[in-house]
Formats: structure tokens, C-alpha cells, sequence
């Protein structure tokens, strides 16, 4: 039987369109649909229990993965066959999650698995501007109980114009590169980078996105209409007992609202709210507290949240004691390590990142092989987040998703400011020390000065700042460096960062509907003032990126030579190379570019970088006919001296006995001698001896012929002694 199949169409307004289809694939799944643009087509489904779940969270899984055949290319490695998921595919799934998750109900806490396929690829198609929408309208199709439609675009500006999901080419002109994502009512999250931009610029960027937005949720619910609109879904709200929210409410607002407003450290008031959480469970007995124990938890905390908010909104106090625009004390330090290429520690409140800098050649770049992008990272920043950090014990399992997503951000802030010339290839790690907010911005900071510490010639340095809200609805206040506290009881998680002339990346989720533009914009710009701030601490610590590299570390050094002349520097089975790199003790890397070949020299000892050069100018050394060279005498021959050029060692070239004098040479050691200095002319190659040809007479003046030497004047032939008459036979 033919499956009948539902099809929208979003138009976007400049001969793009993208489809959403239903009613062909996957119709086991309890939502499916496949978004395509272009050549791309993703396929997203969306299945979630009818079980009761046993958490009190909601136990959802956004996957989003890249087949290799949509591209018609086979996976990397030895087992041919997509393994775990890649950084970029990590990010992507983040993106979608964010959005997500907030609009099922807090109370909905059954497994549910959104999962998103790339099936076929268009190389003028970024797909992961499309995972957003193609997850929502899996959503749309399905039971499952979901608020609203979202959707995520990518927009970018390229010569002043705004585009809705450009290609990776237009890309790469772009100075803002930004993903939102929204409902037609409210934007829910961006993240991107951009080229120093305005505030202003930033939120032009978000509006414009916001519309396109609109138009796809609208799609969305034109196509779940013509399929026919699912009934939502029954399932078990969470229990709720009104008379104990009350009592809970009463026992613990006002002593959480004197305890927040001491202004005390994290673990002070950690240990003063459970004090007030065991005196409360004091007044139960047991069989209560094993009954209702969650129910009494969840009212605390909401008890809790209440309290803080309106600390904030009400005196504008905040819980370590600060005022909303107010900074944490900072302090810095440089070349804290004395063994890497760079280091610093940044400081704020109880916050400490501790940055490495490690400077390598290009085959240290960071490959990335996707089915849809192959390219290396010549700069890459690593970010790790050990449980000490927060004061907890928990068994490592790898790199969390996490921590790929804190990393991608500093690493986007920081990569704008890496100078086109660099030579090395970078690496920035970055250890989380301490953790009380914003561990991902102090990331920021402390890379900026290790970087400048390692000799990195930033065009220049960039700090980051992570800003809060809490709002009622009517009163609202923006909260610049936010604590840990902050960003789970807040309204809004905005992470900015850049330079003094403008933004470099942001990274926002949102978590109430309708923020205005208004307050959008005066968060923008609070933070611009506390970016400032954090930057003078930073130049105050180091002002300029140190003149040189590091002693001990490695210095780069590039030589361009003839493509020609690569597999001579190479040499049979990689010889050549393998003895300069070990004799001088320095790394070398060749790579082909266009009709050169581009020698990088990796090396501490600059004698030796300086050896290896000299060796390589020998090796692609190639005289000019006519030119005069200095060459040195390194061997005495029978019939003549073998000479090396001074300007090549090791290129070494005969000088015949016949060219080192007019005058009759017997024996070579009558005109040269081992080790002298001599000038010589070249003449190419020798069309008798077929060899190269060089004479060191060439360059004398020929002596005149001496009178009444046979031959030596035409006058004195009738001198010449009479040949004998041949006698008759």
C-alpha cells in the first residue's frame, strides 16, 4: 500500500526552500518527519514511554548524527562503520536540547529520545541549522506533551545583509555567525560568535533570526493540522499537597531570606540552608518523612528560590552580599609553570581556571573529518572540569558533553584574535580549579594571558563575563558575574564575551517567555561595562604579549621552497629528513601549497634551527648560468679541485685543472690549496662532458700572447722551418 504523505513547503524568500514531509518513513516512531533543503534531507524521530518514569527530571536524549554515506564517503579508522559521536555533532545536539527541554512539562517525566539523522548531504547545506526544526516538528506530529513549536536557524551578516542559513562558503565572509533558536512568542537561546560587533548589531542579528523563526513554527502547525492533530497524551502529574506546600512555605521563606542576605561563602550558607532543611524534617516523624520526604525536598527548595529572587528584586542583594552590576575580586598571575610554552591563573571570587599554552607545527593541527567538513584547527582550546572543582567525588567517564560545550565556547571567543601569520599550531588547555559560576568564562581569561605569556602575538587580549536575570514579570534585575546559585535560581544564563572595540562570542539560554528586546539590550550592555572591567585586571597582569617564545620552548621557523625540490629534502624513504631532524634535534614538517613547498622548523636550539636551514638552501640550491660564486676547496684531485659552494653547503661542484689558469697548470696545488676562498663562474652544464662546468679563469684577464711563440703571431709563420719536399716514387 502507497503511505499517503503530508508535505509543507517554508519559502525562504530569497529561491531557498526547505520541506517538511511526513507519512513515508519511520511511522513506528510516535513522531517523524524528514526536513530537507537543497540535496540535505535529515530524518528526526521522536519516541518518549507512556510508563511513568521513576526520576524527578525529565530523562530526555537528544542524538543528532551524520551518516558518511550521505555524503557517498566511507568512515575513517580500521572498523568501517560510524562509532561515537564527533565534537561537532556533540554541539549540535546541545543546541537542540536547550531549546527543548524547558517547554515539556515539569512534571513529565517519562523517557523520551529525540533522535536526528543526516541522510543526505548538500555541500551549500549546513544541516545543523536544521536539527531544531526537524526535532520540534517530529514533536508536533507525536502525543508527546510539548508546549509549543520552536525552531533554530543559523544567521549570518556577509557585507552588511542578513542570511538565513548560508552556506559554509558564504560563511566564511560572514562577521556574525549566530544560532537562535525560539517559539514564535519568545527567543530561548543563542550561541555564536562574531567579528567585534556592537550590542546594538548583536540584537539587530537576534530579530532577524526571530522572524524567520516564526515562519517555520507556523509550517509546523499548518503540517500537524493536515495530518491530523494528535491528542495529547495522558499521564501521571507529580503528587502535590497544597497544606504542606503552605507549611513548608512558612517554616522556611523568612529564615532563607535573613540567610541569604548575610552575604557569606558558598559553603557558609550551603551548611545554614541545610541547617534550616533538618530542623524542618525535625518536625515530621518518620513515617511522614518517608511518605512525603520528596514532597517536603521539592517545597524547601522552592521555598528556598523564592527567597533569593526576592532578595534580589526587592533590596537588590545578592547572595554573596554584592550589588547587581558588581564584579567578584579578581586576581591573576603569569608564567605560573615553569616547564610549559605558557600559563596563567585567573581568579574570580571562587572561580579558577588555570590555563596551558602549547606551541606545535602543523602536524599537530586538530583534524576534522566529518561527512560533511574535512579540515584542521590550527588553534584549539580544551576544557576540563574535574568533580574537585565543586568540592565532589565522582568517578571520571571520559569528556562530558558538558564540558565539549564550555570548551567550543572559549575556543570561539579566542580564535578571531589569532593572527592570520601565526606559525604554530596552538593549544590551549584550560583546568578548572575552582567552580562557583562561570567556569567557562574565567576559561576565557585565563587563555588570553597564557596565550600572551607563550609569545602568541594576539591582535588583542578578550575577557568574558556571564550575566543573570530574575524577574517577576514586572521588576526585573540584571545580575553581572553570576555565581552557580545565581544561575540555577535566575531567570537567564547570557555568556558574553570580546575585546574593548566589541563582542567575540555569546552563549544564552533563556528560561521565561517574552523577555523583551529592552532588557535584552540593558543586559548587553551591563555586561559590556563588566567585560571592561575583567579586561583592565587582565592588562593590569600582562600588558603585551611577551616579544619572543619562551626559552625552553620551541621556535618556528618557515622556508619556502620549489615544489620541485620536496622530495629531494625528503630524500629515499624519508633519509634526508629523518637525519636533519635527528642530527639537529628539531621537528620538520613539509606541506604542499600550490607550486611551493612550505618547511616548517620546529626547534629550541636556534643553532640548529639555522643548520637545518643551510642544509635545506644546499639541497634546493641551483646556480645561474653566467652568476660568479664563492666557493671553498674541500678535496685535491690529479686533475683537478672539487669546490662547495660557501652560500650551499654540502653542494659541491669540479673545478677542472684547465679552468684555473691561463698559464699551464701542472699540478692543482700550485693555484689552490685545501680550505681556500676562491671566486668562480658558472657556466651550466657542458655539452662535451655533459657535467656542470665552473672556471675560476674565466674571471682573470688573459695574458698577452709572448712574441715568437709558435702560433702566438701570424707575422712569424714565415719563420717556421720549411716542411721537407715528399721525394717522387
Amino acid at each position: 500500500m502507497i503511505p499517503k504523505v503530508y508535505k509543507e513547503v517554508i519559502d525562504l524568500g530569497d529561491g531557498r526552500e526547505i520541506s517538511l514531509e511526513t507519512g513515508k518513513l519511520a511511522k513506528q516512531a510516535h513522531g517523524s518527519v524528514v526536513v530537507k533543503m537543497g540535496n540535505a534531507m535529515l530524518l528526526c524521530t521522536v519516541v518518549s514511554s507512556y510508563e511513568d518514569g521513576t526520576v524527578d527530571f525529565l530523562p530526555l536524549t537528544v542524538d543528532y548524527r551524520e551518516k558518511f554515506a550521505a555524503a557517498g564517503r566511507y568512515p575513517g579508522g580500521f572498523f568501517k562503520r560510524e562509532a561515537r559521536p564527533s565534537t561537532e555533532e556533540i554541539l549540535t545536539m546541545r543546541l537542540v536540547d536547550r531549546v527543548l527541554r524547558p517547554l515539556f512539562p515539569k512534571d513529565y517525566h517519562s523517557e523520551t529520545q529525540v533522535m536526528i539523522q543526516l541522510m543526505s548531504h548538500d555541500e551549500n547545506v549546513m544541516p545543523d541549522a536544521l536539527a531544531g526544526l526537524a526535532a520540534s516538528t517530529a514533536l508536533q506530529l507525536s502525543d508527546i506533551p510539548f508546549e509549543t513549536p520552536i525552531s533554530e536557524v543559523r544567521v549570518a551578516r556577509i557585507d552588511g545583509a542578513f542570511v538565513i542559513n548560508p552556506s559554509r562558503e558564504q560563511l566564511e565572509k560572514a562577521d556574525i555567525d549566530l544560532m537562535v533558536g525560539a517559539s514564535a512568542d519568545s527567543v530561548a537561546m543563542v550561541e555564536g560568535e562574531m567579528d567585534e560587533v556592537s550590542e546594538e548589531e548583536m540584537t539587530e542579528a537576534i530579530k532577524f533570526a526571530h522572524e524567520a523563526i516564526k515562519i517555520q513554527c507556523d509550517a509546523q502547525i499548518r503540517l500537524a493540522e493536515a495530518v491530523g492533530k494528535k491528542e495529547t497524551r495522558e499521564y501521571t502529574p507529580e503528587e502535590n499537597d497544597e497544606e504542606l506546600a503552605t507549611q513548608i512555605h512558612e517554616a522556611a521563606y523568612q529564615r532563607c531570606y535573613d540567610i541569604a542576605k548575610q552575604g557569606s561563602s558558598k559553603k557558609e550558607r550551603g551548611l545554614a540552608f541545610s541547617e534550616v532543611k533538618e530542623e524542618i524534617l525535625a518536625t515530621f516523624s518518620e513515617e511522614e518523612i518517608e511518605e512525603k520526604g520528596e514532597l517536603i525536598a521539592k517545597y524547601f527548595n522552592k521555598a528556598h528560590k523564592e527567597a533569593v529572587r526576592n532578595l534580589v528584586l526587592n533590596e537588590g542583594i545578592r547572595l554573596d552580599g554584592r550589588a547587581t552590576t558588581e564584579i567578584r575580586p579578581i586576581w591573576c598571575e603569569v608564567d605560573y609553570l615553569p616547564s610549559t610554552h605558557g600559563s596563567s591563573i585567573f581568579t574570580r571570587g571562587e572561580t579558577q581556571a588555570l590555563a596551558t599554552v602549547t606551541l606545535g607545527t602543523s602536524r599537530e593541527a586538530n583534524v576534522i573529518d566529518l561527512p560533511t567538513f574535512q579540515s584542521e584547527e590550527r588553534f584549539y582550546l580544551h576544557y576540563n572540569f574535574p568533580p574537585f572543582s565543586t568540592g565532589e567525588a565522582r568517578p571520571l567517564r571520559g569528556t562530558s558533553r558538558r564540558e565539549i560545550g564550555h570548551g567550543n565556547l572559549a575556543q570561539r571567543a579566542l580564535k578571531g584574535m589569532i593572527p592570520e601569520d601565526c606559525p604554530y599550531t596552538v593549544r590551549v588547555v584550560s583546568e578548572v580549579l575552582e567552580s562557583n559560576g562561570s567556569s567557562s568564562m574565567a576559561t576565557v581569561c585565563s587563555g588570553t594571558m597564557a596565550l600572551m605569556d607563550a609569545g602568541v602575538k594576539l591582535k588583542k587580549p578578550v575577557s568574558g563575563i556571564a550575566m543573570g536575570l530574575i524577574s517577576d514579570g514586572e521588576k526585573y534585575a540584571v545580575l553581572s558575574d553570576i555565581l552557580g546559585d545565581e544561575d540555577h535560581l535566575g531567570d537567564m544564563d547570557f555568556k558574553v564575551t570580546g575585546t574593548a572595540d566589541g563582542i567575540t562570542a555569546c552563549q544564552m539560554d533563556i528560561k521565561i517567555k517574552g523577555l523583551s528586546y529592552e532588557i535584552l539590550v540593558n543586559a548587553l550592555k551591563q555586561a559590556r561595562e563588566g567585560r571592561l572591567h575583567i579586561l583592565e585586571k587582565l592588562t593590569d597582569t600582562i600588558e603585551q604579549p611577551s616579544e619572543t617564545v619562551k626559552a625552553h620552548a620551541p621556535k618556528m621557523v618557515k622556508v619556502t621552497i620549489p615544489e620541485s625540490y620536496i622530495g629531494a629534502v625528503i630524500g629515499p624513504s624519508g633519509k634526508v629528513i629523518q637525519e636533519m631532524q635527528k642530527e639537529s634535534g628539531t621537528t620538520i614538517v613539509i606541506e604542499e601549497d600550490g607550486d611551493f613547498g612550505i618547511v616548517e622548523i620546529l626547534g629550541v636550539d636556534q643553532e640548529a634551527i639555522d643548520w637545518v636551514i643551510s642544509r635545506i638552501n644546499a639541497i634546493t640550491f641551483k646556480p645561474e648560468v653566467g652568476s660568479v660564486y664563492e666557493v671553498k676547496v674541500v678535496k685535491i684531485l690529479e686533475f683537478g679541485a672539487v669546490v662547495e659552494y660557501v652560500e650551499a653547503p654540502g653542494n659541491e661542484v669540479l673545478l677542472h685543472i684547465s679552468e684555473l689558469a691561463w698559464e699551464r697548470t701542472n699540478n692543482v696545488t700550485d693555484v689552490v690549496n685545501m680550505g681556500d676562498l676562491i671566486d668562480v663562474k658558472y657556466f651550466g652544464i657542458d655539452p662535451k662532458t655533459r657535467k656542470e662546468k665552473v672556471s675560476r679563469k674565466a674571471l682573470l684577464q688573459r695574458p698577452p700572447r709572448k712574441e715568437g711563440k709558435p702560433g702566438g703571431n701570424r707575422d712569424n709563420r714565415d719563420n717556421r722551418k720549411p716542411k721537407p719536399e715528399k721525394k717522387e716514387s
